[in-house]
């Protein structure tokens, strides 16, 4: 991120980020990113999400290897050895207050996870093929806690283009191995009054 952003400058800057400088994110930054979650929305006000934090280099390791990268291009898509997220933020559902619908919740807080990250210049992936089982077991997660995503964190080591689609959604990697992402164009999905 380049200088300050009011917030729809920053939200279109925005990129998924799956290449990270080896900066550490402090805990403070941390803790702002899970308060920025907190207050998110949530239905009926139930408030079923907790979060856990991963930042201790070892437990990072364990925590990588659960995780799958950019699915259209793997793997090329993946961190590169050396450029792996500094943390994680594990996105946890306690069934015992909800147990079902809960997605909704989810994605606000992790919409305003991501976008605090960003502001603070911290780049973001939000994870959803996660091996489950093996992050419960390894964080000791009790087992009326669903584990919904995690997000990846870490300063930007890359420059994500955004591309008009043409024929497909898939993101590509040019030569140079710039990750380039199509989007749909706003006068192909906005729709005022009518169909």
């Amino acid at each position: 991120m380049k200088g300050k952003m009011n917030l729809y400058e920053l939200i279109l800057s925005r990129r998924t980020i799956r290449q990270f400088k080896t900066k550490l994110v402090s805990e403070e930054i941390l803790k702002k990113l899970v308060n920025a979650a907190r207050l998110a929305p949530s239905a009926a006000n139930l408030q079923p999400l907790e979060f856990m934090v991963i930042d201790g280099e070892e437990i990072r390791k364990k925590i990588f290897n659960c995780l799958k990268w950019a699915a259209y291009i793997a793997p090329r898509g993946n961190p590169d050895p050396g450029h792996e997220p500094v943390a994680y933020i594990v996105i946890l559902v306690n069934t015992q207050i909800k147990d079902k619908g809960y997605e909704y919740d989810a994605g606000a807080a992790i919409e305003n996870m991501i976008l605090t990250a960003w502001e603070q210049g911290i780049g973001s992936c939000w994870l959803l093929s996660v091996d489950r089982d093996t992050i419960q077991e390894t964080l000791r997660i009790p087992l009326n806690y669903i584990i919904d995503s995690v997000l990846a964190l870490g300063y930007s080591n890359e420059e994500p283009l955004v591309e008009k689609m043409k024929d497909s959604i898939k993101y590509w990697k040019d030569r140079e191995g710039r990750l380039h992402v199509p989007k749909r164009r706003l006068e192909d999905i906005i729709h005022f009054n009518k169909f």
